[in-house]
């Protein structure tokens, strides 16, 4: 399987316009969820696993009590690339349902 091209770095400024709250640490974006309890936060994983399987992309995950922290990079191209961000705004859509 061929690697996704890498973003440059406007093109990453660019795509982090559109996911809120998303930030760049390094060659990864970063987004930190709090919920009520650590049964909603594991229950939003469960929510953002299917679309991160259809897509073949998936987080990493850190799950701290009520707090669900998520990175995301392109392990395979070393770096960010539109699939990131795809799978980024996905977690938006079922964070904001």
């Amino acid at each position: 399987m061929p690697k996704a091209p890498l973003l440059t770095a406007d093109q990453i400024d660019q795509r982090l316009a559109g996911v809120p709250d998303w930030r760049r640490e390094g060659e990864r974006i970063v987004k930190d969820f709090t919920f009520h309890d650590f049964a909603q936060a594991l229950a939003f994983v469960n929510r953002i696993a299917d679309p991160a399987e259809a897509m073949n992309h998936h987080p990493d995950v850190t799950i701290h009590w009520n707090e669900v922290t998520l990175t995301l990079w392109t392990h395979a191209s070393g770096g960010l690339t539109e699939k990131d961000f795809d799978l980024a705004q996905a977690i938006e859509k079922i964070a904001g349902s």
